[in-house]
């Protein structure tokens, strides 16, 4: 199963090391979970702890057990991150072989994103959101931040003109 949640990438990896390590050792339920990321990342909402814990969970930095969620034995290395991007985050594959497509002179945008996955975007998520294509156009761009995060998109120098457009990305170093 592929989880819809894709936060804002950090800055670096240990940066997500942080988030990894906000969630307990010792198992916990989703609210005291929820409530412990929000507290130690300084986070605004619920809503946004609960996609931190899902898209940790995705990643593999994070396990549900039948008495809550625990912190994995696992670290956040570019490998293990794309593996859990890869495996565990929808449109990954998507992006992939988008972004293998792309050139510099024609690189991978968001909206290029969101027009390939906009059919697949989940029917109850159009029907719970009337502005689901802004919510899906910049999950893809934070999609695209997190897949050049660990090399697996590399961002293309645009148009010093187009400042405020849409950065474009091309296959990384580990494609």
């Amino acid at each position: 199963m592929r989880l819809k949640p894709v936060p804002e990438p950090p800055s670096d990896l240990d940066a997500l090391r942080e988030y990894q390590r906000a969630v307990p050792l010792v198992p916990g339920d989703t609210d005291d979970c929820c409530a412990r990321l929000r507290r130690r990342c300084d986070l605004p909402d619920r809503r946004t702890a609960n996609d931190w814990l899902a898209f940790l969970r995705a990643l593999g930095l994070v396990e549900e057990t039948s008495r809550g969620f625990v912190r994995a034995d696992a670290e956040p290395t570019r490998e293990h991150v794309r593996a859990g991007l890869e495996e565990g985050v929808l449109f990954v594959p998507e992006a992939l072989a988008a972004l293998d497509e792309a050139s510099p002179g024609d690189p991978l945008t968001a909206a290029d994103l969101f027009a390939a996955t906009r059919d697949a975007v989940p029917r109850h998520d159009r029907a719970r959101n009337p502005d689901w294509e802004t919510a899906w156009r910049e999950r893809a761009s934070r999609l695209l931040g997190w897949l050049a995060l660990v090399g697996l998109a590399a961002p293309v120098d645009g148009d010093p003109e187009a400042s405020g457009s849409d950065p474009g990305y091309v296959a990384g170093d580990a494609l």
